[in-house]
């Protein structure tokens, strides 16, 4: 990453941020402070709460403590930068802004894939329940995991070493707060067909595989909780999956807002479904997830007072 593309007469790009009203930065810069703080508590205690309690080792929150840990670093790749424009210089190298582009694509597919792995161990808990334990051992879960984190760097280097061979000749200033795929594209004075293709082919793809494998296990699910008989029995089905499914609706709703059009109707405006997915999404996980879950709040009850001195 360290080499720049030779044919490209760009050294570094100008990141215009959410606002260039001078005005506007300290505030700003407040309020994704405050989120990011937030952001790396709340999902630091999740961790921590997970691991401290024997009740809670089980496949449903060790895929969520990951989650926590990916949301951290995922979040760690965006509000920082974003921090630093908000007061001082809005610049970023070529080299750092591909290497921006390449984490929050390998963190942000695997956010996606443990959301597909958390929808599959809701599918395997609720649908076949007497062989849970022995599906969803331990080995397995691991497998899963891992699959979840690997696969994704594939995709975005493929995507980042595609972006390399572009020619950046004239403008410099891209129309966003991170580095992204479609803002970058704009500013080419080469060819980008080919990235373009492999996007809308292989990323779309990529995209929308998780979903499918996330709509299939919940059709699966809603057709086996309606056979159940007694209305207290479908409640407490539905309740293991509201905290998973909300999440997934905040994050694939702002994800394919902003990823499947053409790179030419991309627009400032598409700025606050990144913002959801990038930012919101990590932000509002550790209350989602622990707002309606009993189990998950006694082990955060029990964290904060083994803490107290």
């Amino acid at each position: 990453m360290e080499r720049l593309n030779q044919t490209s007469s760009v050294s570094e790009f100008i990141l215009l941020g959410l606002s260039s009203r001078p005005e506007d930065q300290k505030p700003l810069f407040i309020l994704f402070l405050i989120i990011y703080l937030v952001t790396i508590t709340g999902n630091l205690l999740i961790i921590l709460a997970i691991h401290s309690d024997s009740q809670l080792q089980t496949p449903m929150y060790f895929f969520l403590s990951f989650l926590s840990f990916i949301d951290i670093c995922f979040t760690t790749t965006i509000v920082p930068r974003m921090l630093v424009n908000f007061l001082s210089h809005k610049t970023i190298s070529y080299a750092g802004c591909l290497t921006q582009m390449y984490f929050i694509y390998a963190l942000g597919n695997t956010d996606s894939w443990l959301l597909v792995v958390m929808a599959f161990d809701r599918y395997v808990a609720i649908c076949d329940p007497f062989h849970y334990v022995t599906t969803m051992s331990h080995r397995c879960c691991v497998l899963m995991v891992t699959f979840s984190c690997s696969l994704p760097h594939l995709h975005s280097l493929l995507h980042t070493l595609l972006l390399n061979q572009v020619t950046f000749c004239d403008s410099n200033i891209i129309h966003h707060f991170l580095c992204d795929f479609s803002p970058l594209v704009k500013l080419s004075c080469s060819s980008t067909f080919i990235n373009e293709m492999v996007m809308m082919i292989e990323g779309s793809v990529f995209l929308v595989t998780p979903f499918l494998c996330i709509t299939f296990s919940y059709i699966q699910i809603l057709l086996a909780v309606l056979k159940i008989p007694s209305a207290a029995g479908k409640r407490k089905a539905f309740s293991t999956c509201g905290s998973h499914l909300t999440v997934v609706t905040l994050f694939y709703g702002s994800i394919f807002y902003v990823y499947l059009q053409p790179v030419s109707t991309y627009t400032v405006r598409d700025h606050m479904a990144t913002i959801v997915y990038t930012v919101l999404t990590s932000t509002l996980n550790p209350f989602i997830y622990s707002l309606r879950n009993t189990d998950l709040k006694q082990g955060l009850r029990k964290l904060v007072v083994r803490r107290k001195p």
